[in-house]
Formats: C-alpha cells, structure tokens, sequence
C-alpha cells in the first residue's frame, strides 16, 4: 500500500523542482523594497528568516514587472532599471536550507492607489467599486501594443529571475489584479481578442504563461496563483476557473494555487465566509477537491488552513498536494518547523480592527497590519501579535503621506 502523504512527505514538481516537504509560504505583500523599488536588506533579511523556518517552498510577495504600475508604494520592481546583484543576494538568503524560493510576479492594473498612479489600465476602462472605489482612480483600456508589451515584461522578469538564482516563478492571476481583470466578464468587457468570449478573456492568461515558458524553458518551475471564482455575481466562476487549470496543464504549468476574491470582495483573507467555511478551515478546499477530479496539475490551496490534523487530512484526501500558509509566518517565522515536529500549534491570531470599518477598509487593515509584521522580522525583531489596529492605521498614512509629498515634490 502507498503511504499517505502528510506535510512532511517530500514532493517533486514538474521536471526538476524537489520540495522537501509539502508546506508552502505563499505570497504576501511586504511592501519592503528600498527607494529604488530593489531588495532592501530588510527584505533579504526576512527570507532568511523564513528559510530558516523549514517551510519547502517560499513564495515572494509581488514583484511588480513595471514600475509606473505599483500596487503599493513599497513594491519590489524587476525591470531593466533593477539592481540584480540585490536580487541575487535576495535570492541566496531566501534559498538557505534546502528552501525553494519562487518569485511572484505582477501587475496591478487598475488596483493601484490614486496617490501612485493618476491614470492606471485595465482591460477595460471600468473604475473599482464599493468602499474602496474612492481611494482610486478610473483605469483607461489597454491598447493592444500595451498588452503585448505588458506579456513582454513578464517573460522578462521571469527570465532575470531564474539567472537570480530564483528556483520557480509564479504568476499572480488572481485577487483582481490584472491578469484577474482580463479573466473577469465583469472587469473586461473588450470586443476583441482579448474579451468577450471565455478563450479570448484567458487568452492574456495563457500567453503571459507561454512567454515566460518560453524565456525561463522547461527546467525552471512555473506556477500560477488563481482564484476559484471572484465571488461576485457575473465575475470570473469555478468553472471558468476549472477550464482554465485544463488549458495550463495542457500547456505545461507546474502548480496551480487556488485562492479566491478581490479588493472589492476580498474573501481571500476571510471576509464574508461562511461560519462552517471558517471552522473548517481551508477556505477554497470544497473547489480543490472538486478540481482533483477533473485535472492531474499539482494543485496548492492558500486561505485558512491553521492545525496540523486539518492540513494532513487535506493531504491524505488528495484534495491538495501542498498547503499554503500566509498569515501563520507573519507571527511566527518558525510555524512550518513547529508544525514538522509533530505537534499542533496554537497561533496568536486575531481579528484585527479599529473598531471603525470604513477606516479598516480605507487602509486595507487586513493586509497592512500583516506588513507591518513582517517589517519587524526584517529589522531583526519579534513579531508583535499584540500590536494596535490604530497603531498599524497610524503607520499606512505615514507612508501614503510620505508617497504623496514625494511625487508632489518631483
């Protein structure tokens, strides 16, 4: 009899990409990038940490591919302008122990705050709802030259990241980026190829991936983070999701992480879910176990997972070959170490507020505090799982001011 695989069972992914064991860092923003968008040595310094932590693979938070398209002020850029030797030294810190480290790669098109961007792009010119429609401005359309440029830099990126030392790739398609803005019928409502119809709203997808297969060849890891479905009425569903994850296997892709949601429906980080979704765990895990039938790709579920018996049976079920975790490693650097000794592991995590919603939403408080954490891993100290809401709320304006007054100046 084959024995069950637990979260200590090595894994080995597409032709070349050995794990050694099946828990997955997966992305989160740091926003630590120096003045110059490069590596900050804070940053280099947290992936040490991380690599330390026993986690098989660790997945960056977003490198962004072009620098006048920041999702946030701090964002690591990887373009002609990049300082590689940085990127090199990110790379070994981050690589330490036997640890695989992926770079996610990204852009944001229409989710970038206004104070960044007075006019960013998107598929179609279709402003952001709800509370955070204010804290951006209306997209214009991409061209058709512009998206092939935009593909272009992708492969790019990926191509320097593997001469980096990088072990994989992963492209961030999900969460209402752009790569999700082309996916969603109700963010791209183009009339040509690149709308409309499924095949021509994955079309982007699916050629950001063969670039950068095509750059990086078939011995380098590419992966690709996607979400479920959007959770908005008329958005992009699981069973778009599903036919997409057919097309990437048929193409070649080497992981496919599910996740789920946007900025305007952020259920990613569990807003909205279901009480029994919660208690349960694994966010996204009903759609992977569905997903498991229909594909043979080796499939990655990020978004609540937090006991070892969970993840195990996660595991041994087959609804996933590798679990992601996020939030864990941002109060404890050592969770995955933790959790490989066998025992669970109570984490001191909370629901994190002002108290004021509209303010939690206009700083985005669920993302930012976690940055904040990671911050202080970075500069060499403990997490502080204890720390204020308004204290977090306080820091995000001070660097959005500081982001203003800088652009102002020039």
């Amino acid at each position: 009899m084959t024995e069950q695989p637990s979260i200590a069972t090595p894994l080995t992914i597409g032709t070349v990409c050995q794990s050694k064991n099946r828990l997955f860092k997966s992305a989160m923003s740091e926003q630590l990038a120096d003045r110059h968008a490069n590596p900050s040595p804070e940053l280099i310094n947290l992936y040490a940490q991380w690599a330390k932590g026993e986690t098989g693979i660790v997945v960056t938070g977003n490198v962004m591919v072009d620098r006048n398209a920041l999702g946030e002020p701090r964002n690591v850029v990887l373009d002609e302008r990049s300082d590689l030797a940085l990127f090199k030294r990110w790379a070994q810190s981050g690589s330490t122990n036997n640890t695989q480290l992926w770079m996610q790669l990204n852009h944001p098109g229409k989710q970038i705050p206004s104070v960044l961007c007075k006019e960013p792009v998107s598929p179609s010119a279709i402003p952001l709802g709800g509370d955070l429609a204010a804290m951006f401005n209306p997209p214009r359309a991409l061209t058709e030259a512009e998206i092939w440029t935009i593909i272009g830099q992708f492969a790019w990126a990926a191509e320097q990241a593997k001469q980096c030392g990088f072990s994989g790739v992963q492209i961030h398609a999900a969460h209402g980026y752009l790569c999700s803005q082309f996916l969603s019928p109700l963010q791209n409502q183009r009339s040509d190829q690149w709308g409309g119809s499924f095949a021509n709203r994955s079309r982007f997808v699916i050629e950001v991936y063969r670039a950068i297969r095509a750059a990086v060849g078939s011995d380098f890891a590419v992966a690709i983070k996607l979400n479920s479905a959007d959770f908005q009425r008329g958005g992009f569903s699981e069973e778009e999701s599903t036919l997409l994850v057919q097309q990437l296997q048929a193409e070649g892709i080497d992981l496919v992480e599910i996740s789920g949601g946007n900025y305007e429906q952020p259920s990613m980080v569990g807003v909205d879910q279901k009480p029994s979704t919660v208690a349960r765990e694994a966010y996204f895990i009903e759609f992977a176990q569905q997903l498991a039938t229909q594909t043979e790709v080796t499939l990655a579920v990020t978004g609540g997972f937090r006991t070892l018996s969970v993840m195990n049976r996660a595991l041994a079920e087959g609804s996933c070959a590798v679990i992601g975790i996020a939030r864990p490693l941002a109060v404890m650097p050592d969770y995955s170490a933790r959790l490989l000794s066998g025992v669970e592991c109570p984490l001191p995590l909370r629901k994190v507020t002002t108290g004021i919603a509209k303010l939690d939403t206009a700083v985005m408080l669920d993302i930012t505090w976690y940055e904040h954490q990671l911050e202080r891993i970075g500069l060499g100290k403990r997490p502080k799982p204890n720390m204020s809401a308004w204290r977090s709320v306080v820091k995000t304006f001070w660097a959005l001011g500081g982001v203003a007054m800088s652009r102002r100046r020039a």
